[in-house]
């Protein structure tokens, strides 16, 4: 949907649609359109032949050219004296809304602007799925010009950048650019679902949880019996073997004890891969099962935090309760560091490296969210395992196509996979079937 309008509006209207903010106008150049290049020579030179060859039509074209190129040097472009209003029709939306944008242009200045040109700034992570987000029009002192366009919304924190606007004189020949920011912003939140149990190993910390763990106590399982004492439960006394013997013994139980477990996603640039053009993106995939698991391990009883490997840092401590929800639920969606386009700055993996370990618990297991495109990433995971953190490899599977170039790249992805298992380090990895589907299968076989 767009339109385009031009229009004069009353005092009383033009503060409506201006609202409360100014819009900060930065200049940014001048230059020459080029448009009139040449006709200056053509006309002098049809001048002389029209003079030679005693020909009056020539001479009077040619002196009409010269006039066209006299007239393309005189004035400049007009500075762009606009007011932005930019509207959203939701600025919550939930992902893949369509948020229909309107933007009102209004001039303030005195003079008029013949040739307007205005190119919205959307942000980088959203798609323009109807109208086109720019206008071109003229626009007397004291009119207004509109347009609309429709994004799809999508994960995030969504600002949008300066609005660029193109003022050329009347002949065409001259331009000015001049940025025009007005603040708009949509935060778009993903709900998060729980993607059933996650595969947890035994570091656990001193909580009452899910995780089986080899110490005897109270729990739900077996794990051996021991000589009666003074004081133990008598829910918990072997009558049968005491039927049998004679002997008092207590039933110890295999506790369940609560993990504390860092969501670690890969947010490198590498990351940011696709299997198609239109497809989401390996750090998008990993971001939706990091929310899955997250809500899984917090209904679990789990302590949980959230990390990411990448240029910008994102650390959330390992937490639980409807505060803790609402804080990862948050970073997950909103966090600059998992932003639907690859963050800027260069990224120094040993330096990361460090700091993560001295923000790391020291009962920390860790699930590391990767598509596995380069060796860093398993190198990675084997040095984390191998200070002492548990690891488990969740891979979204971007390596999808028929060329040699993906064909390859897929052949080096499984073989990282191979030597993860191999050292023991448990990966999973999922691409056209669902995350909680890829966990539960991988689950079945472990258990076996």
């Amino acid at each position: 949907m767009s339109a385009g309008t031009a229009d004069g509006d009353s005092p009383d209207d033009d503060a409506a649609n201006r609202g409360g903010d100014q819009t900060e106008r930065t200049p940014l150049r001048r230059s020459e359109t080029g448009r009139w290049d040449g006709i200056a020579g053509v006309a002098l030179a049809l001048v002389g032949v029209g003079v030679v060859a005693r020909q009056p039509g020539l001479v009077l074209t040619g002196a009409v050219g010269v006039g066209y190129a006299v007239y393309a040097r005189i004035g400049e472009a007009p500075e762009a004296t606009i007011e932005v209003e930019r509207t959203v029709s939701d600025d919550t939306p939930a992902p893949d809304d369509d948020v229909v944008v309107t933007v009102r242009a209004h001039n303030v200045g005195d003079a008029a602007l013949p040739d307007l040109r205005l190119v919205d700034g959307v942000p980088p992570g959203l798609e323009v799925v109807d109208g086109p987000a720019r206008i071109a029009t003229a626009l007397r002192p004291g009119a207004t010009a509109a347009f609309e366009y429709t994004v799809r919304a999508s994960r995030g924190e969504h600002e949008w950048e300066p609005m660029r606007g193109i003022t050329r004189d009347a002949a065409g020949s001259q331009e000015r650019t001049t940025e025009l920011a007005t603040p708009t912003r949509i935060v778009c939140t993903p709900e998060l679902s729980a993607g059933g149990d996650l595969p947890l190993r035994g570091l656990t910390t001193i909580y009452h949880g899910r995780v089986p763990t080899d110490v005897g106590g109270a729990g739900v399982e077996f794990h051996a019996t021991r000589e009666y004492r003074r004081g133990d439960p008598v829910k918990r006394i072997d009558w049968n073997r005491r039927a049998r013997t004679g002997e008092l013994a207590t039933l110890e139980l295999r506790e369940e004890r609560a993990a504390t477990v860092v969501l670690l996603i890969d947010a490198r640039e590498s990351a940011y891969a696709a299997a198609e053009p239109d497809a989401d993106t390996a750090v998008e995939a990993s971001v939706q099962a990091a929310g899955q698991a997250f809500t899984a391990l917090l209904d679990g009883g789990d302590r949980v935090g959230i990390a990411t490997l990448g240029p910008r840092d994102c650390w959330l401590s390992p937490g639980a309760g409807t505060t803790h929800a609402a804080r990862g639920r948050e970073t997950l969606a909103t966090d600059p560091a998992l932003a639907p386009t690859p963050s800027e700055g260069r990224f120094y993996q040993s330096l990361w490296l460090r700091r993560f370990r001295r923000r790391l618990p020291a009962d920390a297991q860790v699930l590391f969210f990767t598509p596995l495109l380069d060796d860093s990433a398993a190198s990675l995971a084997h040095r984390i395992d191998a200070h002492g953190h548990l690891v488990t490899v969740l891979s979204p599977d971007v390596t999808a196509g028929d060329t040699p170039g993906t064909r390859l790249v897929a052949f080096e992805r499984r073989e990282r996979l191979r030597e993860l298992r191999a050292a023991g380090i448990r990966a999973v990895e999922w691409g056209d079937r669902s995350f909680p589907v890829a966990v539960a299968r991988a689950t079945g076989r472990w258990s076996r």
